[in-house]
């Protein structure tokens, strides 16, 4: 599994960082950015929870 915060929708809510902590951050900007390349599996329910939370749909998740 591959995910992708688009920048241009991402207001800065962080709530995937809340959820999934080991996979987002945040940048200078206060946007979320990704730190892994592929999501290991204990973390892809994780993910998908901040997919769904997050309010500008800017995750966008390749299986």
């Amino acid at each position: 599994m591959r995910v992708k915060v688009d920048q241009e929708k991402c207001h800065g809510h962080n709530r995937c960082v809340a959820l999934a902590p080991d996979v987002f951050d945040v940048d200078d900007d206060g946007l979320a950015v990704v730190m892994l390349d592929s999501i290991p599996a204990e973390q892809e329910k994780k993910v998908h929870r901040a997919e769904l939370a997050c309010p500008e749909r800017a995750i966008t998740i390749e299986e």
